[in-house]
């Protein structure tokens, strides 16, 4: 039962999402996004979901994470996705507002989109990940970070998979 913000943000291509407003932009940053616009705050995580999947059949809900951290995405128009989306999802967002009253479903109108870059030296060519759970110890040289992976010359890392984990590192 809190607020909720529906955006579409621009991390492997194109994709939909819902976070809680209090974790805007940290959910952004962590997805790897390079490009995000909130296009709508709601009362309730239902409600976000309710629109998420609503929009979901046109668009990704999903990011591709490998293809994330291969880098070189392009820009987005991202206004002008949204102003598509609007249209051809109209008569399932003026359900939604029906249902929970308009005053619940608030669709952004003036937001403009946020661009986030990202510390990298160098994208991977090919994905390696390193794993925890199989390697007792990882070693490289940190290239970058995006999102929540740390980019080493020899893999990559999701550090938020491992949390909880206690490790220890060495810097040379």
């Amino acid at each position: 039962m809190q607020p909720h913000v529906v955006y579409l943000a621009n991390s492997s291509g194109l994709k939909v999402g819902i976070t809680r407003k209090t974790q805007v932009p940290t959910r952004w940053i962590d997805q790897g996004a390079i490009q995000a616009l909130a296009i709508a705050e709601v009362d309730t995580r239902l409600q976000s979901g309710l629109m998420e999947t609503a929009l979901k059949g046109t668009i990704n809900d999903k990011t591709d994470w490998r293809r994330m951290l291969k880098g070189g995405q392009t820009e987005i128009d991202l206004k002008f996705e949204w102003e598509q989306l609007r249209i051809s999802s109209e008569a399932l967002i003026t359900d939604s507002q029906l249902q929970f009253g308009a005053s619940t479903f608030r669709l952004k109108e003036q937001e403009e989109p946020i661009r986030i870059f990202y510390p990298v030296l160098r994208y991977p060519e090919k994905i390696k990940t390193f794993n925890f759970d199989k390697e007792k110890s990882v070693r490289g040289t940190l290239e970058g970070i995006k999102g929540q992976y740390l980019i080493l010359d020899q893999g990559v890392l999701n550090i938020r998979k491992f949390a909880g984990y206690e490790i220890s590192f060495t810097v040379y």
